[in-house]
């Protein structure tokens, strides 16, 4: 598994760039989260046509890739955050592979990457080209407009701010559905919104699972069609070699009220026989309040006697 290039530290005052890599965006959600990341002591800028709209996009391709390009290649952004997900990102893969490694400095001195949902393709494809840590966390124009009570603090500010590993994340809304042999296991953190995962795959920028700590949540997705895509996981190989799996909440993903079984019944069953640990409920990404901050591509313990997931080594280097 290859080296993670870290990125440098956040610190009270630095100029973070609102960057809108997928769906539109409303003006009013935007001034919101730029209030809050003031409150949070940053400097924010982004681009004047950033509410841009092109069908379900915030502007067309080449808008959107520029916009991220430009983000990365200033010297003066120190962190680069997404708007939100919904759609889109994908579509900048191809765009990006042509024109982001003319950048070198990129190679060399990666930056701060906060977002979830759509953003997952952005994960991918910078952890498979470049091997960056980067920050499966709240958007700007959605959990952090919606204040305090929307995002975890502690472990967003403790992720892209301190070089000391994050340690333990403690939810009260986890449980294990398999505990495994019962011992800690340990693995690189990856992984992200389950869609993504695998419309990613048979791209050269597909998830490499081999060792990791795998992750995965989802949003509105029927059961039916979570057991479809986690069979894909297992079908085309992407289970065999994980050390464990940590779902998210998983928000509305069920088929009807009175269905009869529960979410958590249909997750235990498709990763029944992995032998591994697996962990249900983590509030990491689309989560209704409290949204941690996951750093991704960092050594990882899943410990299933506590129910417990640990960060090993800091996100960020001083």
């Amino acid at each position: 598994m290859r080296q993670s290039v870290k990125p440098k530290a956040l610190k009270e005052g630095d100029t973070v760039a609102i960057v809108a890599p997928a769906s539109n965006l409303k003006s009013d959600y935007l001034k919101r989260g730029v209030s809050e990341l003031e409150k949070l002591g940053f400097k924010v800028r982004y681009d004047a046509d950033i509410l841009s709209k092109d069908r379900y996009t915030a502007g067309t391709d080449e808008r959107r890739a520029m916009e991220l390009m430009n983000a990365f290649a200033d010297p003066g952004i120190k962190a680069v955050w997404a708007a939100r997900g919904g759609y889109g990102s994908m579509r900048l893969l191809q765009r990006l592979d042509q024109e982001i490694l003319k950048l070198h400095p990129l190679k060399l001195h990666p930056k701060i990457f906060i977002g979830y949902s759509d953003i997952t393709a952005l994960h991918l494809y910078f952890y498979r080209r470049f091997g960056w840590v980067t920050f499966h966390g709240p958007m700007a124009a959605k959990d952090l407009a919606g204040g305090a009570d929307h995002y975890d603090e502690a472990t967003l500010l403790g992720a892209i701010m301190s070089a000391a590993p994050l340690g333990a994340i403690r939810s009260e809304r986890t449980e294990m559905l398999h505990t495994g042999s019962g011992e800690p296991v340990s693995g690189r953190l990856l992984g992200g919104c389950l869609s993504l995962i695998t419309s990613m795959m048979g791209t050269p920028c597909e998830l490499d699972t081999r060792g990791s700590i795998l992750f995965l949540e989802d949003t509105g997705t029927r059961p039916f069609a979570l057991d479809r895509m986690i069979e894909q996981l297992r079908l085309a190989g992407k289970l065999d070699q994980v050390r464990g799996i940590v779902f998210g909440e998983m928000t509305d993903c069920r088929q009807h009220a009175d269905q009869g079984y529960s979410l958590q019944d249909v997750l235990s069953d498709c990763t029944a026989g992995l032998g591994v640990p697996v962990m249900f409920g983590l509030p990491s990404g689309h989560s209704p309040r409290g949204n941690i901050t996951l750093p991704l591509g960092l050594e990882s313990t899943l410990d299933p006697s506590h129910c417990l997931l640990s960060i090993d080594e800091s996100a960020v280097t001083p």
